[in-house]
């Protein structure tokens, strides 16, 4: 049962580190628990079939068999990466975590990270809808109390509002998940959560289209998509670094998993109908987020604001439902997750040395921390896309996937582009060059060896994703081919219906050209 010992491992770590009364063994604990979930990730990817499309590793048991619940897991090109990255991002914010970032309670700190890191790894891997939203509201637990307790300033208003509005969002879904179940009864003579059985239920348009907007509110919100974003700039300002990093890194990717997961391949119909709408909306964060980046006088703030402008592509590449803007959009969570996980690290770096991030408090910094400068630019420079980096990679994908179908998406697109090039090299400038105004910047402590040993695996990430993308794409694409031979199978179904619908009859021609569409999917 590989799946389930990658799930809770990091649950016995948790009560492992309950039992350890001397900080410095609660670290080193918690550290060597979080390595073994990432060694058993590097050990699934070096297995992983890079040709087969359906799910591998599968454990499928009855959990709860009177209500259709089983515990049902797996893995496919989508999910297998994600799990990689989270297992990555624990690793490493708590090993930086550990250098004098949290000074009190470091046992719960290190007991939360660790369920935290097991919700987030069911969530990716659970194939029945059930299971999937315990895994789903499971996560939400440890990041209220992270913020919570190790946040900064209106840290109480900022998890509040965060939980209020993922809240919101799971209760629509729930809604949606106890509908869908009930209506396999109808078509199926059962009552299921099994995410492969439930592909066959048979829904009205009407039906379809309320349960997917019940999914995409709750997706939409984790993303977030604008204008349900207000939770996040709050909440990654005010959480302690291991919290915007998980929260940036993991967290958002969870909500543009779900609607490749579960949204589009359940109601692929709904999502073609609603292509116009999230294009739209994926445009407005690129540049909205864009804008607002630019006049932050706070670098957390800065960053987590690019985190919308960001995630707008990563929108734009899954309703292209074309392989290479699926390809780029799955690359691109990747890509901000590396990136915005690394610039959350080094702000919170830069954080504890002079105990501000107001941008106009720095200057000059290249002379004095040099090695921190030339990692925080390339990290920024992976976030703004330069070529041979990787956020390069993610982001030509989803233009070139969308183009082909959305030109005007695009345009929009690419105005987002340049803005992010200017308000991070503009934030970069006023940080890192000039002369050294403040006092307190010249005798500031450049990167020391742990905080080093935090920042190159991410750096080379940086560089291997960019220079080498091949083996993650053609890990991805046969995942990726089978959900749009069903998306494009829905359309054809709903070109035979208008056909239908308009004159009453299916035309031999029109069968013959639907008939061959649908070949050409698959």
């Amino acid at each position: 049962m590989p799946l389930t010992l990658l799930i809770f491992v990091p649950l016995l770590g948790a009560a492992a580190v309950l039992l350890q009364s001397e900080e410095r063994s609660v670290w080193i604990s918690a550290f060597i628990f979080s390595l073994i979930p990432l060694g058993w990730s590097l050990y699934l990817l070096a297995v992983f079939d890079p040709h087969a499309s359906g799910y591998q590793f599968v454990e499928h048991f009855p959990w709860i068999p009177q209500f259709g619940i089983s515990y049902h897991l797996g893995i496919d090109g989508i999910s297998l990466f994600l799990i990689l990255l989270t297992t990555i991002l624990i690793s490493l914010s708590l090993l930086y975590s550990g250098g004098g970032d949290i000074e009190s309670r470091p046992r719960e700190f290190c007991f939360l990270m660790l369920l935290l890191e097991s919700a987030l790894l069911g969530t990716f891997l659970a194939l029945d809808l059930f299971l999937f939203y315990v895994f789903w509201e499971a996560m939400l637990v440890p990041m209220y109390f992270l913020i919570g307790i190790w946040g900064h300033g209106r840290k109480i208003y900022a998890t509040f509002k965060f939980v209020l509005f993922t809240m919101l969002g799971s209760l629509l879904m729930l809604i949606a998940i106890i509908y869908v179940a009930r209506a396999a009864r109808g078509s199926l003579g059962y009552v299921t959560f099994d995410l492969p059985e439930l592909y066959k239920i048979r829904l009205s348009a009407t039906e379809a289209r309320w349960l997917f907007a019940g999914f995409a509110i709750a997706f939409a919100i984790k993303v977030p998509l604008w204008p349900l974003h207000t939770w996040l700039p709050d909440a990654h300002t005010e959480a302690p670094t291991a919290g915007s990093v998980l929260l940036a890194g993991v967290m958002l990717k969870a909500g543009a998993y779900g609607f490749i997961r579960f949204a589009i391949p359940l109601f692929p119909a709904v999502a073609v109908e609603a292509i116009p709408v999230f294009m739209a909306l994926g445009v407005i964060g690129i540049i909205y987020g864009a804008l607002v980046a630019m006049v932050q006088p706070d670098l957390k703030r800065l960053i987590a604001y690019s985190s919308v402008s960001h995630l707008g592509f990563v929108t734009l590449g899954i309703f292209a439902f074309d392989t290479q803007g699926l390809e780029g959009a799955i690359y691109q969570m990747l890509n901000h997750g590396v990136s915005t996980g690394a610039l959350f690290l080094l702000v919170g770096m830069l954080y504890l040395r002079r105990h501000t991030r107001e941008i106009i408090e720095f200057g000059g910094l290249w002379s004095s921390v040099p090695i921190y400068a030339s990692v925080f630019m390339v990290m920024m420079l992976s976030s703004i896309g330069l070529p041979g980096l990787n956020g390069f990679v993610g982001e030509f994908l989803i233009l070139l996937g969308t183009y082909f179908s959305r030109k005007v998406a695009v345009y929009g697109a690419v105005t987002g582009l340049i803005l992010g090039a200017l308000y991070m090299m503009w934030a970069y400038e006023r940080v890192m060059w000039g002369p050294l105004t403040k006092a307190a910047n010249v005798t500031i402590a450049d990167l020391d060896k742990r905080e080093i040993a935090v920042m190159l695996p991410l750096v080379g990430l940086v560089l291997f994703m960019g220079l080498y993308p091949r083996p993650l794409l053609n890990r991805m694409q046969p995942s990726i081919d089978a959900l749009l031979v069903r998306v494009k199978d829905a359309q054809a179904e709903v070109q035979r219906e208008q056909v239908v619908a308009s004159s009453g009859f299916l035309p031999e021609s029109a069968g013959a050209t639907v008939t061959a569409d649908v070949r050409g999917s698959k």
